[in-house]
């Protein structure tokens, strides 16, 4: 049974607790509400990440939630030996990760493309020896005026993002489950069409 096939999310930041809330690690945050739905734990796994395995619902989708241990740039090394360890095709992996052109509080979703400047989609891309997976992109907005973006992604969310945030991890947790269930057109349907 192809559809059988778990499907590997990987979320994307940097290691530790001092960047935990930091705009650049929203991509592990949506992981943890993945986890929370399917009442998974992230353990240690060989492949340099803390790995949670499960089902978000009774009967659906199987998932390896991945949080590499690496730093961001780097994500590829973990990303792959992850594919390699589960021998899971590039088609059924979810990467989600921030997005500084896309408005805070927007998910968009796409399939292969070029890494527009984010070094650990090039890197992932790079060891997946293909760029055609599937990307959930949190936007986290442009940093104001003339804030460095290395510096704007590496803050933690603002107070008034922190009182939306619940929601669009919410949002961006529900992409992946539709990704896996659906299909990706389904997902960017409900999702790119104005609500």
């Amino acid at each position: 049974m192809a559809d059988e096939s778990p499907w590997l999310v990987v979320g994307l930041g940097n290691p530790g607790p001092g960047y935990a809330g930091n705009r650049h690690n929203v991509g592990q945050m949506v992981l943890d509400e993945l986890a929370d739905r399917g009442r998974m734990t992230f353990k240690t796994h060989k492949t340099n990440a803390r790995v949670a395995e499960g089902r978000t619902a009774p009967g659906g989708p199987r998932y390896v939630l991945a949080k590499p241990n690496s730093y961001m740039n780097l994500s590829g090394g973990p990303t792959g030996a992850l594919l390699r360890f589960y021998r899971i095709a590039p088609d059924h992996l979810v990467v989600v990760h921030d997005e500084l052109d896309i408005p805070f509080d927007t998910v968009k979703l796409k399939r292969g493309g070029g890494h527009g400047g984010h070094n650990g989609i090039r890197d992932i891309a790079s060891a997946a020896g293909t760029p055609e997976f599937v990307r959930v992109r949190v936007g986290i907005g442009r940093p104001p005026g003339r804030m460095d973006a290395a510096d704007f992604v590496l803050r933690d969310f603002s107070g008034e993002e922190k009182r939306s945030l619940p929601n669009l991890l919410v949002d961006a947790a529900d992409a992946v489950e539709l990704v896996a269930r659906e299909g990706l057109e389904a997902a960017q349907l409900r999702f790119h069409t104005a609500r």
